[in-house]
């Protein structure tokens, strides 16, 4: 029988960015975090997820790792203090519950930004390591898969991955919409704060790549630029970078830079032009849509795209989680299938070897065309004579039956006890 699947998780629901921040694993660290899981603890299989949401690690074993695994986690960042980070460990023992809080986790139902698609991602970046480093097996091997065709019934049954759920994508969502009709779009980003950062970062995602970075502090500009594969400029070049731009997006408070119509009184603007204001209080004065081709959108105007796509994923919700309840009843069904394999093979094998008992005293007394019809005719009988019960073993298997007449089969053709988890 397969060890029992269990999780450790560390996430933004039970842990703040600090602690967060102290146990996130790079790949570097995943993947020596994976050596070292396998090499100290009894663990079969292991899967290492860390985003920046959450740090977890996916296990069978027989018997709770939990400890051992929050100290290696401890020893890979290098340092001793498990005891600040443990108590904001989730442990999950119970075998079904970890299979469905991986399900969950992957699809993006545990999600900050609920149906986020980048955590499927992620989750198959965990799962490439681990195949590299033989840390999967038949269980995550087919647990994965069926995750992964899973998310694409619920992409095309439902409205789970629909719009932009927060306003970081919703306004790369709102620039990809108005820049549909212009060739290789410029933008122009201003602040390199929280929010200007992550959509400087989420353009990577698009085929908008022009894009250009200003902030006061250059530096700062310069090192977004750089994570983001964008340009960066100096703030005394922002007049210019604002004619050349066909969209300007502020993430800089209104009571330390301001654009109205004032600020380009003196120059004629390209048009079309787009204005998006993610700052508070505004840096964008809404009398610049006054001016010809000039559209302006402020932060509630995105904030509502994206509070729209977030209620359309939160009524699909009821219909992901039937979809997934679907999958893991088929994923238990393979599983129970998986477990009588062994017997199944133990039964054939028995079968076989009083076969190969009779035919040896038969052989004695017939020719050679005889033998082979004797060990064809055998081998047919035997294949016939397994159908049956194989066939009456699965139907049980399915309806939660199988377990007395594994023992009764057990009992009657002496089999031994097996418990290596064997793929059909």
């Amino acid at each position: 029988m397969q060890p029992q699947f269990k999780a450790l998780s560390l996430s933004y629901k039970n842990a703040p960015i600090a602690i967060r921040e102290m146990v996130s694993l790079n790949e570097i660290g995943c993947k020596n975090l994976l050596d070292k899981v396998k090499e100290f603890t009894s663990a079969q299989e292991v899967l290492v997820l860390s985003t920046c949401n959450r740090t977890e690690v996916y296990y069978s074993a027989e018997k709770d790792l939990s400890k051992a695994i929050i100290k290696l986690i401890a020893i890979e960042k290098g340092f001793l203090a498990t005891s600040t980070v443990a108590p904001y460990f989730l442990t999950i023992l119970n075998h079904q519950e970890a299979v469905r809080h991986l399900f969950n986790v992957a699809i993006g139902l545990e999600s900050q930004v609920v149906g986020d698609f980048q955590i499927l991602n992620q989750v198959k970046r965990a799962y490439a390591w681990a195949a590299e480093d033989q840390a999967v097996g038949p269980f995550l091997h087919r647990l994965l898969h069926t995750i992964f065709a899973t998310n694409k019934r619920v992409s095309n049954e439902t409205a789970f991955r629909d719009g932009a759920a927060s306003v970081a994508y919703a306004t790369v969502e709102l620039v990809e919409e108005v820049t549909k009709g212009i060739e290789n779009p410029r933008i122009l980003m201003i602040g390199v704060g929280e929010m200007g950062s992550t959509v400087c970062l989420n353009f990577q995602k698009t085929s908008l790549k022009n894009v250009v970075v200003v902030n006061r502090t250059h530096q700062k500009a310069a090192d977004l630029a750089r994570r983001a594969n964008a340009q960066a400029v100096y703030w005394e070049d922002i007049h210019q970078e604002l004619q050349l731009a066909d969209v300007v997006i502020s993430s800089v408070p209104g009571d330390c830079f301001s654009l109205g119509k004032e600020s380009f009184q003196f120059q004629a603007l390209q048009s079309p032009k787009f204005f998006l204001d993610l700052s508070m209080p505004r840096s964008i004065q809404d009398d610049l849509a006054t001016l010809p081709g000039v559209r302006v959108y402020n932060v509630d105007t995105i904030k509502n795209r994206a509070t729209e796509a977030v209620a359309k994923r939160l009524a699909s919700v009821p219909a992901v989680q039937n979809i997934i309840s679907e999958a893991i009843a088929e994923f238990n069904a393979w599983e129970r299938e998986m477990e009588l394999s062994p017997v199944i093979q133990q039964f054939k094998n028995k079968l076989e070897e009083i076969r190969k008992q009779e035919v040896a005293r038969a052989l004695k007394k017939v020719s050679g065309q005889e033998k082979e019809l004797l060990e064809s005719v055998t081998k047919n009988f035997l294949n016939k004579i397994m159908k049956l019960p194989v066939i009456e073993l699965k139907a049980a298997c399915q309806r939660g039956e199988s377990d007395a007449l594994l023992d009764g089969l057990a009992m009657l053709f002496k089999l031994e006890d097996q418990t290596e988890f064997v793929e059909a």
